[in-house]
């Protein structure tokens, strides 16, 4: 059994417009030890299957339409709002994109350690202030002891980003979800937090879903990766595959945007137009109003992800001529 299972997961928002739908019939699986790399444009889907999966959608506006989210065989959509809180922590934690609005700025960096080990545990005051240094110099952060005192505002960037790192693991979780985790950081920084990742997954043993716009990070960290479009899968393979023979055109379009070193050319290709709003996509394969592989029939319906080989799938009707 998968430590993460997510089954036909659709999740929508009730606007002034009327209800959109964000997410649309996803599933995937996670194992213990694993890292999933969730990758696509911002507005594809990925931070809100996320925040769904930690019981964080705020409802409303925000309802779980249909599926399933099994989280060592407990169906997560049927736990309360006490019990996903008691699961939060030891049981799973999200990394926030951004680390600033993430971190309370009238509270200490220690105090808001503390509070994460003291709302899982019964735990004294002197061994919650321990672990919480421990867990600070874990990161990397250094003098940890001298640091417990410190607001978010007298640390780096980088240093904020491992303080949220800190907090999401001091309850050692089963999976940790990373949301854009390097994202505003520079690249020596970035390394720096990716190895850590890594190191830490080794550690404790914990499974990693990855939310990034980045390839190279994908190439870097995971074991396997889905592509996700105007909120459904389009592609899913392990990680090498992937890179080696991707099948979706917007697969394809997102590697052809990475510059090489060995390119010499005036400009970086892009993909044309850009990701349509929830409430106005087409009838149909959504990225068929970009695709240049777009025939008449791609505006039929939306089409299933199909397999090519055993773990690799993708949701295009010319996936033979792809493939």
């Amino acid at each position: 059994m998968s430590l993460l299972e997510v089954d036909g997961l659709t999740t929508a928002f009730q606007t002034s417009s009327g209800q959109v739908t964000a997410v649309e019939d996803i599933s995937f699986s996670l194992d213990k030890g694993e890292i999933l790399g969730i990758v696509g444009e911002s507005g594809s889907g990925k931070s809100v299957t996320a925040l769904a999966i930690m019981g964080l959608l705020p409802k409303p506006p925000a309802r779980i339409l249909g599926g399933a989210i099994r989280f060592e065989g407990q169906d997560l959509l049927r736990q309360s709002d006490r019990s996903m809180r008691r699961m939060r922590g030891p049981g799973m934690a999200m990394v926030f994109q951004e680390p600033m609005t993430s971190l309370n700025p009238v509270f200490t960096i220690g105090d808001q350690i503390i509070e994460t080990i003291r709302a899982h545990e019964t735990i004294s005051s002197r061994d919650s202030f321990k672990r919480a240094v421990d867990i600070l110099a874990r990161v990397g952060i250094p003098s940890p002891d001298k640091r417990m005192s410190d607001y978010p505002h007298q640390l780096s960037g980088g240093q904020r980003q491992r303080v949220m790192l800190a907090i999401a693991l001091v309850c050692r979780p089963k999976l940790l979800i990373a949301d854009e985790p390097t994202t505003a950081l520079d690249v020596t920084i970035q390394a720096q937090i990716l190895d850590l990742l890594m190191d830490l997954r080794d550690e404790f043993g914990m499974a990693i879903m990855l939310i990034t716009h980045n390839m190279g990070v994908i190439a870097e960290t995971a074991d396997r990766v889905m592509v996700m479009y105007a909120g459904r899968v389009v592609e899913q393979a392990p990680v090498a595959r992937l890179f080696d023979a991707p099948l979706h055109p917007y697969t394809r379009g997102l590697l052809a945007c990475v510059p090489t070193l060995d390119q010499d050319t005036d400009r970086l290709v892009a993909i044309p137009g850009s990701l349509p709003e929830p409430a106005r996509r087409p009838p149909g394969c959504r990225f068929s109003v970009r695709c240049p592989l777009v025939v008449p029939a791609c505006s039929d319906a939306i089409p299933p992800l199909a397999g090519v080989e055993p773990g690799h799938a993708a949701a295009c009707i010319r996936i033979g001529e792809t493939a």
